[in-house]
């Protein structure tokens, strides 16, 4: 057992004392009102039961007042020893720490200062913290212990109570958003047979019963499409995904993902209803459709976004011609005749798709800020995505990219099962060179694509990029409840 402070010894002790007066953890308490809800209440209201964690106290002689919190506000109670009595006052005084339970009952009243207030005739104690909050009640400045404890964080720091309610509450917005607009919410397989649906390394794992080597989803994408060609019009998943790679202050192996996918539509479509869509997010979590993020001012709320065409734009960076380029090794010597990259710089590059891909991340889209829609996007990197009907070296794909970030990826969806066959063929080569982020070749998928599909658009967005972006947070840590740490010595 680790060695207690000297607080948390003392407290042990109350713990102790308290036992032999009441249950210390009851099972229960009654309220009438949350704390938000009573705040709200005109002064003379009696009866009134209120509970929550004390985060402040200031004890004097025969008043004192107390500060508890829930996860969504804050109030005030007052505790006089003419109401409570000695014995009770007493007890109060002595044994309650910042961080305990307490359920109050009393009178509404405002203070001269303005303040709500609890003027409580009874108490009940409702559970001991044994281990007492950070001092002054600064919150956790520790970066990485505000990860491992975030229960803490979340008691003591406003912003995250913040940011975590404001992400529990998006959820309804979400599911109440799609709703209204035909979307069907279903749930798709986590463990899965195949790799599919995204460029990505996987999670691997065993499936004993079956005695089955399994992965766990890198994205839901095959098996929405699938409830398509089951006659769902238009569908959606909140998923949970899982990618093995790097982690970083904007990827996390393990992440919230929600997809559509919409029949009769086309990427265009998609374009309209994104836009509309995110600027109504952005407004409902912050209030506004111009928000700052990391010192830019980014507005969500334009009828239309700046475009940038990608195959335009990365042609005339390269200064030539790469969809025609086949052979990584010459396609790297391009690029370091240029000036842009050394060899080294691309040395884990090991396929065409990957060191496009790059090219992309390092020259076109680190430098946008505004919300900006990418379009016209290399077949090689989007093996689900319909080719254009002029060009089958182009796919009709958009993303939605904000301060170099990715916010979406949506696109005409591939229905044609004998380019896709021809496109996941294509994924095992690239296997075979050496590129470890791409996709089986999924029989399971076909067979579904054989049955018929018709025209589909699809679109991913990541829960955790579009909260980082609306609370103006930097790492995507800050924005997870529980981010797996590394375990400390």
């Amino acid at each position: 057992m680790r060695n207690l402070s000297e607080q948390e010894i003392v407290r042990r002790e109350k713990l102790q004392e308290i036992s032999n007066v009441c249950n210390p953890y009851p099972a229960k308490y009654e309220r009438t009102h949350t704390l938000s809800e009573a705040k709200n209440l005109s002064d003379g209201t009696t009866d009134v039961k209120v509970a929550g964690r004390i985060v402040f106290a200031r004890k004097m002689g025969k008043l004192s007042f107390v500060k508890i919190r829930d996860i969504e506000d804050n109030f005030q109670l007052e505790m006089k020893i003419d109401l409570l009595g000695e014995e009770k006052y007493a007890f109060f005084k002595k044994q309650i720490d910042t961080g305990d339970f307490i359920g109050a009952k009393g009178e509404i009243f405002t203070t001269q200062t303005g303040e709500k207030t609890l003027r409580v005739e009874e108490f009940e104690f409702l559970g001991k913290a044994l281990r007492p909050l950070p001092e002054k009640f600064h919150g956790l400045t520790d970066t990485e212990l505000k990860y491992r404890e975030r229960y803490v964080d979340l008691i003591t720091n406003e912003e995250s109570r913040k940011v975590f309610l404001g992400r529990s509450k998006y959820y309804l917005f979400l599911r109440n958003y799609l709703a209204e607009n035909g979307f069907l919410e279903v749930e798709t397989p986590i463990v899965q047979t195949s790799v599919s649906g995204a460029t990505a390394k996987p999670f691997f794992t065993h499936y004993n019963a079956l005695d089955l080597d399994c992965n766990l989803r890198i994205a839901p994408e095959c098996y929405l499409k699938e409830c398509i060609a089951g006659g769902f019009d238009r569908v959606y998943e909140v998923s949970k995904c899982f990618r093995n790679e790097g982690m970083d202050t904007e990827h996390s192996p393990e992440f919230t993902q929600v997809e559509w996918y919409a029949s009769y539509w086309d990427f265009e479509d998609n374009i309209k209803f994104f836009q509309k869509f995110l600027s109504e997010s952005i407004k409902f979590l912050t209030g506004n459709t111009v928000i700052n993020y990391q010192g830019h001012e980014l507005d969500f709320g334009k009828s239309e976004y700046n475009r940038i065409n990608y195959i335009e734009k990365l042609t005339e960076i390269l200064g030539f011609d790469f969809l025609n380029e086949v052979d990584v090794d010459k396609y790297k010597e391009k690029v370091v005749d240029k000036g842009l990259f050394t060899y080294n710089d691309m040395i884990e590059y090991k396929s065409v798709s990957q060191l496009t891909d790059f090219l992309y991340k390092k020259l076109i889209r680190a430098n946008i800020i505004e919300p900006t829609i990418m379009y016209n996007y290399p077949a090689m990197l989007k093996p689900l995505a319909r080719r254009n009907d002029n060009n089958s070296n182009i796919v009709d794909c958009f993303q939605v990219v904000v301060c170099g970030s990715e916010i979406c990826n949506a696109y005409s969806e591939l229905v044609n099962p004998e380019i896709q066959r021809n496109t996941f063929e294509e994924q095992l080569k690239a296997k075979a060179e050496g590129d470890d982020e791409t996709m089986d070749l999924d029989e399971d998928y076909l067979l579904a694509m054989e049955t018929g599909m018709p025209p589909i658009s699809g679109l991913g967005f990541g829960i955790d990029r579009l909260m980082m972006i609306a609370y103006d947070v930097p790492s995507i840590r800050d924005v997870i409840l529980f981010p797996t740490m590394k375990p400390q010595n």
